[in-house]
């Protein structure tokens, strides 16, 4: 088994041979979603930067490799773009599921849309900061476009 493409695929679901960003996204969720079982957002978020932080060296590696920037199977951004998302929504035990899907769908838009700094980041950085930076700044983005949302439907309500 090789390691580095298990992790940066997160666990081959990058590999989905339809929409291998939605797949590793909602992947990532399911995760996060066991880890909040035990830990709080903060052990979440300091994930995601650690995680953060391993996948830009594994990712100039694998780009040598293959001779590819941004793989579409690469997904490990998608994976700390969520996390981060869902950090800063900080969902409570009586929240998590609407905070999760409002993580999860804002998460996308940004991520595919790529407005602003979001796009620039993914056209002009090369290598792993490249691949990492613009999910980064998608999941700070959704986690407040969440938060957001969630705060706007509870008044309300």
């Amino acid at each position: 088994m090789n390691l580095r493409k298990f992790f940066l695929t997160v666990g081959y679901s990058g590999l989905s041979p339809k929409a291998p960003g939605t797949v590793g996204s909602f992947v990532s969720l399911i995760m996060a979603i066991g880890i909040l079982q035990v830990f709080d957002v903060s052990t979440l978020f300091l994930l995601a930067l650690l995680i953060t932080v391993i996948a830009v060296k594994q990712i100039n590696i694998y780009e040598k490799e293959v001779g590819e920037h941004d793989s579409k199977e690469i997904v490990i951004d998608e994976l700390a773009g969520m996390w981060i998302a869902l950090s800063i929504c900080k969902p409570t035990e009586s929240n998590l599921l609407i905070m999760a899907a409002l993580a999860f769908i804002f998460f996308r838009i940004f991520d595919i849309w790529k407005p602003s700094i979001i796009g620039r980041i993914d056209e002009k950085v090369k290598g792993g900061w490249g691949v990492m930076g613009d999910d980064v700044i998608a999941g700070i983005a959704a986690g407040i476009s969440a938060s957001a949302v969630y705060h706007l439907i509870t008044q309300f309500i």
